[in-house]
């Protein structure tokens, strides 16, 4: 059970100064265009849709990829850094780039970074789905979808009530049934999406 002292889970906006309407862009350092647009354009499929100097650095290039509902991934380029392996840890550093993939492409995207010789974890994450591997950069992207129909301007509300009857439940993470149990109690149906069979990953 969660300490009651913690941060209360909520879809309600907090009681501050102002409040964003959303995620713009995030902006990475990559290593160089051609291996940075071979693994965002034309593997994963997302437009580039601006390219024009490092404003703050001239001396580098800054490529704009749309990931698919008009919000913005972006990276800073140059052709003298090669692309890498592994991550960079430690505070501040990026963990992983999650981006929404449509359930019914789940095994058309497995057999494409399988032929692009990219290896990838596939786990049941009891809210969502999730195809891990890893760019140019050694950078890990998640590709996930969700395993349930929600409409977008519900997804806060239905994850905030499965999260109330994960701790109702006593249970360590959101799983199926609170899923279901959020929906049902929210007046939205339970349509699953047809996912590979697969662990949680948890302690892996």
């Amino acid at each position: 059970m969660d300490d009651e002292n913690e941060a209360p889970v909520t879809p309600e906006r907090p009681d501050a100064p102002f409040h964003t309407t959303g995620t713009d862009h995030v902006t990475v350092w990559g290593s160089n265009e051609a291996d940075t647009i071979a693994f965002y354009r034309d593997l994963l499929g997302m437009p580039l849709v601006l390219r024009q100097p490092n404003l703050d650095d001239p001396s580098q290039t800054h490529l704009f990829f749309d990931t698919g509902d008009g919000r913005i991934l972006t990276f800073f380029v140059s052709d003298d850094r090669p692309s890498a392996r592994g991550q960079r840890p430690g505070t501040g550093a990026v963990h992983h780039l999650c981006f929404s993939v449509d359930p019914d492409e789940y095994e058309d995207i497995m057999r494409a970074l399988e032929d692009a010789g990219k290896g990838y974890n596939v786990f049941d994450r009891g809210i969502f789905h999730s195809i891990y591997t890893q760019d140019n950069n050694g950078l890990v992207i998640e590709l996930s979808s969700d395993k349930y129909e929600i409409p977008d301007d519900r997804k806060g509300e239905v994850l905030a009530t499965a999260q109330r009857l994960r701790e109702e439940d006593d249970a360590d993470f959101a799983q199926d049934r609170h899923m279901e149990g959020a929906l049902e109690e929210l007046g939205l149906p339970v349509k699953k999406y047809d996912l590979p069979e697969a662990d949680s990953g948890v302690g892996v």
